[in-house]
């Protein structure tokens, strides 16, 4: 959510204090127990194990390859690193993944609290970790020139980006940098660094790729809170070139993970229905009432993709077109394919396995890919958990929209508690005619919200701000005619 945590100073006490507020709500615990920290503690010293009746029994020295990490700033929980180079026939990537079940101790107390939490939760002022920091911040990260046992993943394209083969092993790796977004963007440019030259070559084929499989990709204004001069901020995110392709290394290896699992009769998958005939239908309607073309041949995909977020009407079409992308869960499978396997957004099976530090979901699925390849089944901790594991990360990831949402809700109406009455323009993405109110996004701040008032979709309006309540979390507005 925020890029930079923000420091909680005496000025922004109110702010701080509605933070910890939605935590507490929501029953978001920032801790751990003594006996989870005196766990981590144990584990750090002792250092990383074969995780009991795990398909992955050796652990083989690839300290030779020249991976970087490639995260935020101030991240210290570094799931994966990257390598790749160019082959005779395409390209080989190298994907280093935190071990966490290595630390681990099934039905332990880190176990136990993992299972309750299921993510990491990010606020704009701290998070709430998955795992103790002893763990998840120092022994099991990532952290640049130290060695790590990991789960290295080797996977193999020709030389259009189609995956060839992929393979996971336990392995001892050592990242050379830990580079920030900007960092390698410079890399990049510079031209000097050969797998970051790799990390673009890869990258572009894989986003080619995506566009051909059918992938739905909105561009849509997300809104995030930043760090500014006054101390906290909105803005709508924008993304660097090279986040999408480190995104497209994940993306890789989450469909040969899937691939993988699938072939072997059970695993954990990530899982979105493809948009309903009926929705389908209703958006056609909303791109002929903003004068949007949809040619009939045009897919779904096809045609949000090809919209302007800075065209108004084809921004509220983008807005209007986040509704296909809705039932996104966990299936869990042990010997019958289950009925829905695919991702729709992604247009492939997918399965979660790059960010064990942060999701729970990851350590299993991993368990799973190397049980698989091994020709055994997975440990008994994993099957036994298995069958639980959608709805608890169902639940983790109800928890952590509603953290975002408030989130955003609260500095909203801190940003806006001294503007009551002011006028400002922006875009309607939404009308409620029961409610005679329609939801309009603001271009500054970065403010979505409802107004009171009868609008058309795609008009852009001019609204005036009746109330922004920090202790309620509530702003609104009024159309102005």
């Amino acid at each position: 959510m925020a890029r930079i945590p923000i420091v909680c100073s005496s000025d922004q006490h109110e702010l701080c204090a509605g933070m910890a507020q939605i935590r507490e709500e929501l029953e978001i615990r920032t801790d751990f127990s003594d006996a989870v920290v005196e766990e981590a503690v144990a584990a750090a010293a002792a250092g990383p194990t074969i995780p009991p009746g795990s398909g992955g029994t050796t652990v083989s020295d690839r300290t030779d390859l020249p991976l970087v990490t490639i995260d935020p700033p101030s991240s210290m929980d570094l799931d994966q690193a990257f390598a790749g180079e160019q082959t005779a026939t395409g390209w080989r990537v190298f994907y280093a993944i935190a071990d966490v079940a290595a630390w681990v101790v099934p039905g332990g107390a880190i176990d136990a609290e993992s299972q309750a939490r299921g993510f990491t939760m990010y606020s704009p002022d701290t998070r709430a970790p998955l795992h103790p920091a002893e763990l998840s911040e120092a022994a099991a990260s990532l952290l640049p020139n130290q060695d790590r046992q990991s789960l290295l993943w080797t996977i193999d394209l020709d030389d259009a980006g189609h995956l060839l083969d992929a393979t996971l092993e336990r392995a001892v790796v050592r990242s050379r940098a830990k580079l920030s977004y900007r960092d390698a963007a410079s890399g990049i440019e510079r031209g000097d660094d050969a797998v970051l030259s790799s990390l673009r070559e890869i990258g572009l084929r894989r986003e080619a790729l995506e566009v051909e499989r059918g992938a739905v990709s909105l561009n849509l204004a997300t809104q995030e809170v930043v760090t500014t001069d006054d101390g906290f901020g909105l803005a709508y995110d924008e993304s660097l070139p090279v986040e999408g392709w480190n995104a497209q290394i994940s993306l890789l290896t989450g469909i040969a993970a899937a691939k993988i699992m699938l072939d072997g009769g059970i695993g954990l998958l990530r899982t979105l229905p493809r948009p309903r005939k009926r929705t389908i239908r209703e958006l056609r309607l909303v791109a002929k009432a903003l004068d949007v073309d949809w040619p009939e041949s045009a897919s779904y995909a096809d045609t949000v993709r090809s919209l302007d977020p800075s065209d108004p009407r084809e921004a509220a079409l983008i807005a209007q077109s986040a509704r296909g992308l809705r039932g996104a869960g966990y299936v869990a499978f042990d010997g019958e394919t289950p009925e829905l396997t695919e991702h729709s957004a992604i247009a492939a099976n997918y399965a979660h396995v790059t960010a064990p530090l942060r999701r729970l979901g990851d350590r299993y699925a991993n368990e799973c890919v190397l049980a698989v390849q091994a020709g055994t089944r997975p440990p008994e901790w994993v099957l036994e958990a298995l069958p639980e594991l959608p709805a608890m990360l169902g639940r983790a990831r109800n928890k952590e929209g509603a953290l975002e949402r408030s989130t955003v809700d609260l500095v909203e109406a801190a940003l806006l508690s001294q503007r009551v009455g002011e006028t400002f323009s922006g875009l309607i993405t939404n009308v409620d005619d029961d409610k005679e109110r329609v939801k309009i996004q603001l271009k500054d701040p970065a403010v979505v919200a409802y107004a009171d008032g009868v609008g058309e979709l795609g008009d852009v309006a001019s609204v005036r701000l009746t109330e922004a309540d920090v202790a309620k979390r509530r702003v609104r507005f009024e159309l102005v005619d």
